[in-house]
């Protein structure tokens, strides 16, 4: 058993309160940043209690996917959805890249946030 708790996951990009928004619209919650922070540090309270921390990094270099021979992910989220078609339709919009949705038989699909940052929408 362990002996520590997950508190967040924190997220490098250039703009914290940007990436933080477009999380937001996709998974609801509200956002907040300390003052004393100076928008280096953007959270995400998600309406389960959950937390995602944007994390100001401005020479960011985002993952390339797929690539064997470097990081192609540098971390990523698995993101529940209903239909995957209309999460699809949706994240698009928000200014998500498709990377791997060629396969519309799987149960998961591949995307990359407005930074590059590669997420994967999954039928729940």
């Amino acid at each position: 058993m362990g002996f520590a708790t997950l508190a967040l996951t924190a997220i490098d990009c250039p703009e914290p309160e940007r990436l933080a928004e477009f999380y937001a619209a996709m998974l609801g919650g509200d956002i907040t940043s300390e003052p004393d922070t100076d928008g280096e540090w953007v959270e995400l309270r998600l309406p389960d209690g959950k937390r995602l921390a944007f994390q100001r990094s401005p020479g960011l270099q985002p993952p390339e996917w797929p690539r064997a021979d470097r990081n192609s992910q540098q971390f990523h989220l698995d993101l529940d959805v209903d239909d995957l078609d209309a999460a699809e339709e949706k994240v698009l919009a928000l200014g998500a890249k498709a990377l791997d949705t060629d396969d519309r038989e799987r149960s998961w699909r591949v995307y990359a946030d407005p930074v590059g940052h590669p997420f994967c929408l999954c039928r729940a």
